[in-house]
């Protein structure tokens, strides 16, 4: 009972904080427009290495998702500029994937099942999300979609003007611009941490999961299961951290893996969804909802269409990044190297 009162109180607190984090952000959004258009990142490939390295800093792709949104919110960047924030930040959002699964290469694991899951992360993502992202620009710039949006509902724009904005006013008043921006990622990393606090916890190694997994041989199965597990948790980066054990000590196959990375890839965006509703800007809604669907239809594609050759190509690409450890640190490179020339080279 005691509990269950405590983690109702840090959910609503979480949600609180998140709201709060959402108003900080878009205040300060204004003062960071000159920095983005000094690294040009009002375009779509500087965008894109923009949410990929903000990932990396944060350790998550949900926050830096609801940092693009309120800069859009903002008028700071784009439409095609906040699409690209947001693949990016999805991108970047394997890293911790990989980063686990090095953690239990040092702690004596397998090095093929405790790195795999992070290459593969990465590569599905990647193979899934670069041509969504073409397909999404290509929607936004001909406006297929743009009858469909949402804004805040009105009640809830008003408790935030009456409850939120005197904060936010406050908060202006005693920092800079960059500060205000800078709390308001601080926030944001907090409601994130709060909702972490309140989801029951999963000991993959205990749980009954990792005995499902030998009658877990269908794709869609894994793929329902990741979206499944993806949506509880709010957190790709979670979700496919869960798989490290459970990889390690052999439980979950990698013909497994592909089909729940791409389930995990669509419901990770219910929390960008949801910031997407509280930022008084309708068209917020309908970037991210291009981004779900266009995700969702090449996730599609490969899980109904060409999953076995699929298969097959992320297999023996996976096989060539494990092959020797120069070829491993070599993927790691790449993995920092792309987001900065994408940034930075002009």
């Amino acid at each position: 009972m005691r509990t269950g009162l405590i983690k109702t109180a840090a959910a609503i607190a979480g949600l609180a904080l998140f709201i709060l984090a959402l108003e900080m952000l878009k205040a300060a959004a204004r003062e960071l427009a000159p920095l983005l258009l000094q690294w040009r990142v009002a375009g779509l490939r500087q965008s894109v290495g923009f949410g990929w390295l903000g990932a990396y800093v944060v350790l998550s792709g949900s926050p830096v998702a609801a940092i693009a949104l309120t800069l859009y919110s903002s008028r700071a960047i784009t439409d095609l500029a906040t699409l690209g924030m947001i693949t990016g930040s999805r991108l970047g959002a394997s890293f911790i994937v990989l980063f686990v699964g090095f953690i239990y290469y040092l702690r004596g694991q397998r090095r093929v099942a405790s790195v795999a899951i992070g290459v593969l992360a990465f590569s599905v993502t990647a193979t899934i999300y670069l041509p969504a992202l073409t397909l999404g620009v290509i929607i936004l710039k001909n406006g297929w979609l743009d009858a469909v949006r949402f804004g805040t509902p009105t009640a809830l724009s008003s408790f935030i003007d009456v409850v939120y904005h005197p904060i936010v006013a406050w908060v202006q008043e005693i920092l800079p611009g960059w500060g205000v921006f800078v709390a308001g990622v601080c926030a944001l990393l907090g409601a994130f941490k709060l909702f972490d606090s309140v989801l029951p916890e999963v000991d993959p190694e205990k749980s009954r999961f990792g005995n499902l997994s030998g009658a877990i041989y269908r794709p869609i199965v894994m793929f329902l299961i990741g979206a499944a597990f993806t949506s509880i948790t709010l957190s790709v980066s979670v979700s496919l951290t869960l798989l490290v054990p459970l990889s390690t000590r052999g439980y979950i196959r990698r013909e497994n893996i592909i089909p729940y990375i791409m389930g995990a890839n669509i419901t990770t965006f219910v929390d960008t969804l949801f910031a997407s509703l509280l930022l008084s800007s309708p068209r917020a809604f309908t970037i991210v909802l291009v981004e779900v669907l266009c995700v969702s239809f090449f996730s599609l594609i490969v899980l109904g269409l060409i999953y076995h050759p699929y298969q097959r190509v992320m297999t023996r690409w996976l096989d060539f990044v494990l092959e020797s450890r120069w070829s491993m640190l070599s993927f790691v490179a790449v993995l920092v190297a792309v987001p900065l020339l994408l940034l930075f080279v002009h």
